[in-house]
Formats: C-alpha cells, sequence, structure tokens
C-alpha cells in the first residue's frame, strides 16, 4: 500500500476518525479462535486471502483495490477481485486504514455474495495491525469490519512506542540467520507489537509482523513464514501483481488508453494461473468519464467502472 507525498492531510475528520478508531479497537482479539490456529500443521486450513492496495504511480487518488485466495498450503491462486477505485480520504498517519480499509471491506463482501465457498479463513493485509501508534493499524480495522483472522505484514517498521532503526535494530537484523528466524519488537512500553521475520533465506531483509484479528502473534508468525516462497507472503503479493497488472494494462496511458472494452471479464476465478469469468459476474463497462490527477498539472486519465445495470 506505498503511497506518494503529494496529497495534504487537509480537511481529515481527525476527531471522527480517533473515535471510531477507539469503537472498534475495542472489538479486537488477539488470541487464537480458529480450530486449524491450534494444530503445528494448521490442519484444516485450506484458503488464505491477501489484500493490497496499489495506486497510479505519481498521484494518490486512483487506485486499484485487490482481493485474492490461495489455497493452503500449495499457495494456488483460487480467487481474484480487482477494482479501480477513486481514494477521496486524505492520508494522515495513524489512519490509513480510512482511506484504504473501506474498498477491500467491500471486495470481502463481494467474494461473499458471489463465492462464499470461497471465503478466506484469514487474510493477510499489506499494513500493520497492533504495531501502530494507537494499537489499530489497518490489518485491525479489516479483521473487526469483515469478522476475519487478520494478520498485518509490513515491509518497513513503523517507529512507534520507542522503536526505531537505531544500530541496535540493524543488529539485531544482522543477526537473522535464515528463513524463519525472528525478533521481537518489544516497545519503550515493554509490549511485543510484533515480530521482525526474515521470511526467505536470500533476503536479507525482515518483514514485520503483528497481529490483526482473532489469531495470537506466534500463529500469525508461524502462518506468515509457511506463506513465503519469497520475502513477501505470498497472498499479498499476488494481490500486489496482480493490483498492478490491472492498473498497467487498463490505465497505460493518458486520455485514449486502450478500453477493456464489453465483454471483458472484471471478476477472475482462478485455479493457478487459469483465469476464467464467474458466471453471472459484472463485466467491465465503457471507460468513465475521465479524472483529473493531483500530480505535473492537469493530467487526466480515464477510470474503468463496473457496469451496475
Amino acid at each position: 500500500m506505498a503511497r506518494s507525498e503529494t496529497e495534504p492531510p487537509e480537511q481529515a475528520p481527525l476527531g471522527r476518525w480517533e473515535r471510531e478508531q477507539a469503537q472498534l479497537k475495542a472489538n479486537v482479539i488477539e488470541e487464537d479462535t480458529e480450530e486449524w490456529q491450534k494444530n503445528s500443521t494448521f490442519a484444516g486450513l485450506e484458503r488464505v486471502g491477501g489484500a493490497d492496495l496499489s495506486y497510479v504511480k505519481g498521484n494518490d487518488t486512483i487506485a486499484c483495490a485487490s482481493l485474492v485466495v490461495l489455497s493452503y498450503p500449495d499457495l494456488e491462486v483460487l480467487y481474484e477481485d480487482c477494482q479501480m477505485v477513486t481514494v477521496s480520504a486524505p492520508y494522515v498517519a495513524g489512519y490509513l486504514a480510512f482511506r484504504e480499509a473501506p474498498f477491500l471491506v467491500e471486495a470481502a463482501q463481494r467474494l461473499q455474495e458471489r463465492e462464499p465457498g470461497l471465503r478466506p479463513q484469514v487474510l493477510l493485509v499489506d499494513g500493520n495491525g497492533v504495531l501502530h501508534h494507537r494499537g489499530f493499524g489497518v490489518a485491525c480495522h479489516l479483521g473487526v469490519l469483515t469478522g476475519l483472522p487478520c494478520i498485518g505484514v509490513a515491509k518497513n517498521l513503523l517507529q512507534v512506542d520507542g522503536l526505531a532503526k537505531d544500530e541496535q535494530h540493524k543488529g539485531q537484523i544482522r543477526d537473522l540467520q535464515m528463513g524463519g528466524d525472528v525478533f521481537p519488537l518489544r516497545g519503550t512500553s515493554g509490549r511485543v507489537l510484533g515480530m521482525a521475520l526474515r521470511s526467505y533465506n536470500k533476503s536479507t531483509k525482515p518483514i514485520y509482523v503483528s497481529v490483526g484479528h482473532k489469531t495470537c502473534l506466534e500463529s500469525a508468525v508461524r502462518l506468515v513464514q509457511s506463506c513465503c516462497r519469497y520475502r513477501i507472503p505470498e497472498p499479498i503479493r499476488q494481490a500486489d501483481i496482480r493490483s498492478r497488472e490491472y492498473i498497467r494494462k487498463h490505465l497505460s496511458s493518458p486520455l485514449g488508453g486502450t478500453s477493456p472494452g464489453p465483454g471483458r471479464p472484471f471478476l477472475f476465478h482462478c485455479r493457478g494461473n487459469m483465469f476464467s469469468t464467474v458466471p453471472g459476474s459484472s463485466e467491465l463497462d465503457s471507460l468513465s468519464p475521465t479524472v483529473t490527477c493531483a500530480n505535473k498539472g492537469l493530467e487526466r486519465y480515464r477510470t474503468i467502472k463496473r457496469n451496475e445495470d
């Protein structure tokens, strides 16, 4: 969920966001709630989801929200939902979920309506969970709103509660010798907010795992590690890859980019790398009116909308 710094954090309803965040936080469950979590091999776990939001390069308002579901433990794509969205809420540090989570919640709702049998049993989210300024990051937000067990996986350390990218932290990273090695992220409060995990033997950069909802930290780390073929766990990696490819295909050029045209599938039901249209799914409509973007003057892109007919 990387973002640029072009958009000023203005006109954000911080008071309302803070109240809502506190109310939702009261519902977070930081322990295992599912039977499969209690098994050393996660027996009974069959579907793992990944959620991500990718922005059009150089623009903080046009993005692609992506939700994928992978089989477990084979990690083959079973379901994909990519949709172009217009992000209107401003970016404010600590309140990213109010900007991005609504689109991912909607994706989860579409999945439940169209393919309830493919509902993920756990969701990996590109972002943080309790490793957050107020202990309630986007992975917590999504977990509480969807009711799904959620795990936050971040590429960079969020420096809160005294956590810092200092020499001690760098030394701890150097001590991670092989895939699966971890060290705790203990804040000055004394609380362990997450784990730094070397997820892949060939990667020297750790990822940062934290509890989102309905999982304990130990189970979260074990599951994330088991989903890693590369540095980033496969559910999040596939969500990112597919959202960026969707953007590349459908927003490849300003004014006059190729329209997908009628009849092109919007929702993909996947088995491995084989894509097929889900019966009864909506199809992509023609390109909507152009949307003004806030980069390099008034460069304009056409966005894709679903046919609501």
